[in-house]
């Protein structure tokens, strides 16, 4: 049986480095259309793809949201408090996540929680925080030459795959099966960046990014047969994340 309390959950949202290819100098331009038709060299318009897709890879994408909870227990019963770090800075957005994240972090037992995060979430935190020259969280230091069951990550996906490698169960469907109310009420990770870029509406991902780590959230509930949150058990903080 896991210690909720001892878990940071957290899920990000990227999108697009830019608006447009065009606005990527020459040599990225050139190095995207390699990446594209790498990815589908029957699609040859790399304009079009980098607007679909580039927000996925760390080299042309950027953050825009990460969202993160912590349970609190009470007697025999968990709340949930969640914080959204957002905004159009991602150089401060990254900072802003150190400096919860060393707070956070103070004994070995702590961990982070979410869906796919090792091969997803954590690995693009930790190029973006390179490529903008933030110093990364103290326990993401060093991660490179950790063994894997020394990485500091519950992940659900991981958990779902009972050791099987070709399988990848979303959020959405593993939600579903476990009779999980879905997130996908409003939009899903594949609108985000047009959200971002052609609507302007950075609210509207925070909502989607908070709704995801309750999901997620209710999800570690079934998988270690714990009752569900109800909506009351739910706290969204407006200030920001302090260790408790």
């Amino acid at each position: 049986m896991i210690k909720a309390e001892n878990l940071l959950l957290i899920d990000i949202e990227t999108v697009p480095l830019y608006s447009s290819y065009q606005q990527l100098n020459e040599k990225l331009q050139k190095l995207w259309d390699k990446k594209s038709l790498t990815l589908d060299k029957e699609n040859t318009d790399t304009a079009a793809s980098f607007a679909e897709k580039a927000g996925i890879y760390a080299e042309f994408g950027k953050i825009v949201c990460i969202g993160l909870g912590y349970f609190v227990k009470t007697n025999e019963s968990y709340s949930l408090k969640v914080k959204t770090l957002a905004g159009h800075d991602e150089k401060k957005l990254l900072e802003d996540f150190r400096d919860v994240c060393n707070k956070f972090f103070r004994n070995t037992e702590k961990q982070f929680c979410g869906h796919n995060i090792r091969e997803f979430d954590m690995p693009y935190i930790c190029r973006r925080s390179f490529i903008n020259q933030v110093k990364l969280p103290d326990v993401l230091m060093d991660l490179q030459n950790k063994k894997p069951w020394e990485n500091p990550m519950l992940d659900t996906l991981q958990f779902w795959k009972f050791g099987e490698y070709k399988n990848f169960t979303s959020v959405d469907l593993l939600s579903t099966i476990l009779d999980i109310d879905s997130p996908k009420d409003d939009i899903d990770g594949s609108e985000v960046a047009a959200v971002y870029w052609k609507e302007n509406d950075l609210d509207r991902i925070v909502r989607y990014c908070t709704k995801d780590v309750v999901t997620v959230a209710q999800i570690l509930m079934r998988l270690n047969a714990m009752p569900l949150l109800n909506d009351d058990d739910v706290v969204v903080m407006n200030d920001e994340m302090t260790e408790r």
